[in-house]
């Protein structure tokens, strides 16, 4: 098995589990919602349901590209939350205030990973 078949099944299931989380515990997901964004519990659920969607279509060969290019789209979606987390770390005090930047890089990463299996 090849390291870049072995990291979309990681990749797969990072997502899965991640969008599942978005079920177990919508508040998390709500309270690092910039304000100006409508319906918060409607847009966790939607990419908690996006997250799981496309975490199992990128198992699936046949649609392995379009379910990469979803990622992409939806990293690129979630990146004001973690811009807004970063300038706003009054609200997640909790979390140390470095984390919060190295968010900022990681979706970068994210999105490449995505795109290796475009």
């Amino acid at each position: 098995m090849s390291v870049k078949l072995i990291l979309q099944f990681v990749l797969a299931l990072f997502m899965v589990a991640a969008g599942v989380n978005h079920f177990l515990k919508p508040r998390v997901y709500m309270h690092i919602m910039p304000p100006y964004l409508p319906r918060p519990r409607e847009l966790v659920l939607l990419s908690g349901m996006a997250e799981v969607l496309l975490g199992v279509l990128l198992l699936v060969p046949r649609t392995t590209p379009l379910a990469a290019w979803g990622l992409v789209a939806l990293f690129v979606a979630v990146f004001p939350a973690n811009l807004y987390m970063a300038q706003h770390p009054e609200r997640f005090p909790k979390i140390p205030r470095a984390l919060l930047w190295l968010r900022l890089p990681l979706q970068g990463v994210l999105i490449l990973w995505a795109l290796w299996y475009t």
